[in-house]
């Protein structure tokens, strides 16, 4: 088919790699070496063409030739271009001799943009950018919103557990036995404590009751054993030692009654192994 015969059908009845913009027309055609939809630069309406793609920073030339029309797979030949510019347009030279010269022109000038869009690459990739990320409303809000949530509950949380460990320590529950047993040891070490200060205050009461105690029956030991001594002396004496021993039995029977009183003030401790609780007795 003639290649005035494609144009015709391609720019007056359709074509799928047009795009009509309100500055101009434009080809989409990955061949096309300028991007413009007109009669030289369109690779579908001229048998004889070439032009210049990249390939992951590889630069490759493609030539088309009425010869292989006919060979869809084989149409377009491709050449590797080096990355040395200078190189690439000897290439170029070489291979495209004989080619219409406005179509070479316009392979280099395409050639030189796609280095210079490739240098630019390279110092960007080089260069520290900050990366904008886009974050969704609803989502930010909602975060916010359980953020607020989360420390409402902390609060409220805190404030149950002091209330708790005041109630525990008053003994409104009695005996828990599901306590978590971090706060149960701070508890008994609390009163621990507690004990420890009202330990050292009853045994120096208990020292001083002993005390008196133990030198009141030293003092009837002695105060009695005065009359039994005297077993050599005359009746006389004894007859006069006899309202002094009587006196002496009776203030002896009220010491040993007093004695009998201070030693009930003792006061005795028993701790219980499960609870480890303190209980005073008094004996």
């Amino acid at each position: 088919m003639s290649d005035d015969v494609i144009w015709h059908c391609i720019r007056h009845n359709h074509c799928s790699f047009m795009a009509k913009i309100t500055t101009g027309i434009f080809c989409r055609n990955p061949y096309n070496a300028t991007g413009i939809c007109n009669r030289s630069s369109c690779p579908l309406a001229n048998s004889r063409y070439a032009t210049i793609r990249d390939h992951d920073g590889i630069f490759y030339l493609y030539m088309k030739t009425a010869e292989r029309a006919h060979l869809p797979n084989k149409l377009w030949e491709r050449v590797k271009l080096p990355r040395n510019y200078e190189k690439a347009m000897e290439v170029i030279n070489k291979h495209l001799e004989f080619w219409p010269k406005l179509l070479v022109h316009k392979i280099k000038q395409r050639l030189t943009k796609m280095t210079q869009y490739r240098i630019r690459m390279r110092k960007l990739q080089l260069k520290v950018r900050e990366k904008v990320m886009t974050v969704p409303r609803k989502a930010a809000q909602r975060h916010l919103r359980r953020m607020d949530k989360a420390e409402k509950a902390a609060q409220l949380e805190k404030n149950i557990e002091s209330e708790l460990k005041e109630r525990l320590k008053k003994g409104v529950y009695g005996d828990i036995y599901n306590y978590p047993f971090k706060e149960f040891d701070t508890i008994l070490e609390m009163e621990k404590d507690d004990l420890a200060t009202e330990e050292e205050e009853e045994e120096e009461v208990e020292e001083y009751v002993e005390g008196d105690a133990m030198d009141d029956i030293e003092d009837m030991e002695d105060f009695e054993g005065l009359p039994d001594g005297d077993d050599g002396d005359s009746d006389e004496d004894d007859l006069s030692d006899e309202p002094v021993a009587k006196k002496s039995k009776g203030t002896g029977s009220d010491l040993r009654s007093n004695i009998g009183k201070k030693s009930k003030k003792i006061i005795t401790e028993v701790e219980d192994e499960d609870t480890g609780i303190k209980r005073r007795t008094r004996m």
